[in-house]
Order: structure tokens, then C-alpha cells, then sequence
């Protein structure tokens, strides 16, 4: 009950354009050393229910004609980099970052 709370203050954040820089540090961690089991259930299992699964490191799936399933998550060390960018930086490229990134600034 609570992830889902913070999952819709965060969303409410993004659509007001007041990320904060916890949300993204939050996120990063996440990406970096969060579990690929239901990006794998996804492709293993047959009757896999979608909305029950956390595909949030699913990058891409590629299914060929003869049945060979790929699958592609999310690059992990980008993320760990990142995220050692952001605990270096303090707060002046992050601030700058976020509002490029929502349109405050080139």
C-alpha cells in the first residue's frame, strides 16, 4: 500500500514538474539493483498476468519464427554511473538536468 502511494505522489510530482532529486536517485537505484525474475516470467511462462509483473527493467522482446525468445534489460552500469554522478554532484547538474528535462531550460 505504501510503494503504491509513493508510486502516485511521484507520478503527480512528474506531471506538476517537481521532481525532486530523491525520485530520480530513487529510480536509478531501482534500475541498477532491482530483480529481472518477472522480465523472465514473462517470456518462461504462459499464462504470465502483465499488470502483476514488474517489467520496469524490460528494455526489449524479440521473438523469432522458430521460437527463440530475447529478451533486453535495462543497462545496469549506465544506471550504477549515473547514480555516482548524481551523489557526486550535489545539487547544481541535477537541478539543471531536471529542468532541461522538463522544458525550463536548452
Amino acid at each position: 500500500m505504501e510503494q503504491k502511494k509513493r508510486n502516485s505522489e511521484l507520478k503527480e510530482r512528474i506531471r506538476s514538474g517537481k521532481l525532486k532529486r530523491e525520485d530520480v536517485a530513487r529510480r536509478l537505484a531501482e534500475l541498477a539493483f532491482g530483480k529481472a525474475n518477472d522480465c523472465v516470467k514473462l517470456v518462461l511462462k504462459e499464462d504470465a498476468v502483465l499488470d502483476k509483473l514488474d517489467l520496469s527493467l524490460l528494455s526489449e522482446v524479440k521473438r523469432n519464427d522458430k521460437g527463440t525468445v530475447e529478451i533486453r534489460l535495462v543497462d545496469r552500469l549506465k544506471a550504477l554511473e549515473q547514480l555516482a554522478l548524481l551523489a557526486e554532484a550535489g545539487g547544481d547538474d541535477l537541478e539543471s538536468f531536471l529542468k532541461a528535462l522538463q522544458g525550463g531550460e536548452e
